[in-house]
């Protein structure tokens, strides 16, 4: 299959492109079904020659092309309009019937606040141009009203989120105007699952009540259903989290599919370079260092425990609190001992084979470096963060020692 992207430089055309590669090259086998044999890559630095050549090898085209933000409210016509009748009748010319794909906007429903959208209108006429193109010519046309996209892109342009984003990472000023302005988000991996599925025949249809997305098996229009709706404050709330967590360490909750979790990704991206390091807290003894590593809302805490040679760190129990110990490097040997019955259980452990040690409530325990010349690494991952106020650990060796 002969792949046409339009806009191919924009923010979708640049994931898309990069994606479609991912397929191509075989690096990415979760559509084994896909087969990608050329990838057209069309945007304003291209020639209408290039694009005559890709109109006649093309199977397939994504229209990302437009304009978004003209000088000339008049452009949004030419851009939106204009170059998808070129396009379509170029088409035409080679008698392609290829499967193409519009980026159109939930503006052209011309709804509430965006009535007299010329930008919406413009997309308007884009989509009657392909609908007209299909009865004409009997070739399949995907028509997506998008809302408001979620992707790396240039901050200060047409993305509210990007700007935030770039703001809050490079600790420049921003201003939002009405926190509880609500927003509905595609996120740019959501999206290119979307043109995926499109590929393989597996896009979802719809039709629209006012800006509202309504399922519909034989909708005329097609869209991708994953969308989240956030106001700005939450937005800005979250990136703010983001932000202090090399120092707060807490990260907040991402579960799959999350807004949190597509927000954290696109954050990231905006990160200046000597921003991707940062330093951690070493608690650091004679005896060697103990380190935290990351705290969650609801999961504990995540720590590195470095023993030097000959080292026994621990001696403790816990009421509730529970650990999981994982030597990653060196040699030791785990004590635990019921403080109740006496019983007694060991564990030697090795970086050479990862295991996973539960320090189980009401059992003393320690660790020990049983090495003469190495530290002894070992992960430690708790139910709760440590309170000083309320640490529940109380002292107690494992072996206690013989008294004279």
């Amino acid at each position: 299959m002969n792949i046409l992207v339009t806009g191919a430089k924009g923010m979708v055309g640049t994931a898309l492109v990069a994606n479609l590669k991912n397929i191509k090259e075989n690096k990415n086998r979760t559509r084994p079904d896909l087969k990608i044999d050329e990838i057209y890559e069309y945007d304003r630095e291209s020639t209408l020659e290039e694009l005559e050549v890709y109109c006649e090898k093309a199977d397939f085209v994504f229209h990302l092309a437009g304009v978004n933000r003209p000088q000339d409210p008049a452009e949004f016509m030419l851009g939106n309009f204009g170059f998808t009748s070129t396009l379509l009748e170029l088409l035409k010319k080679h008698r392609n019937k290829a499967t193409i794909m519009l980026s159109s906007s939930i503006q052209a429903t011309l709804s509430g606040r965006f009535g007299e959208s010329e930008y919406g209108k413009s997309k308007k006429a884009g989509e009657e141009l392909f609908f007209q193109y299909a009865e004409e010519t009997e070739a399949k046309v995907a028509v997506y009203r998008f809302p408001n996209l979620m992707g790396h892109s240039r901050p200060k342009y047409n993305s509210a989120v990007s700007t935030f984003c770039w703001a809050v990472a490079n600790d420049e000023e921003f201003t939002v105007n009405d926190r509880s302005t609500e927003l509905e988000l595609l996120y740019i991996d959501d999206l290119i699952e979307g043109m995926f599925d499109l590929l393989e025949g597996k896009e979802q249809h719809c039709e629209f009540e006012g800006v509202e997305t309504i399922l519909k098996e034989d909708g005329r229009y097609c869209c991708v259903p994953v969308t989240h709706s956030v106001t700005l404050g939450e937005i800005v709330d979250l990136l703010e989290q983001f932000k202090a967590q090399p120092e707060t360490l807490m990260m907040p909750k991402m579960p799959e599919g999350s807004f949190a979790k597509k927000l954290y990704s696109l954050y990231l991206t905006y990160l200046p370079t000597e921003k991707f390091k940062y330093a951690l807290k070493m608690n650091c003894d004679a005896r060697g260092s103990f380190t935290e590593l990351m705290h969650t809302l609801d999961c504990g805490q995540v720590s590195v425990n470095i023993s030097k040679p000959g080292i026994t760190k621990g001696q403790h129990w816990h009421n509730s609190k529970w650990e999981l110990f994982i030597v990653v490097a060196g040699h030791g040997l785990i004590q635990e001992r019921n403080i109740h019955t006496g019983e007694l259980v060991e564990f030697e452990v090795s970086g050479e084979k990862i295991e996973a040690v539960t320090m189980i409530p009401g059992w003393t325990h320690n660790i020990i470096n049983l090495s003469e010349t190495e530290d002894l690494v070992t992960v430690m991952t708790c139910n709760e963060i440590f309170n000083p106020k309320r640490p529940d650990t109380f002292f107690e060796e494992v072996v206690k020692r013989e008294t004279e």
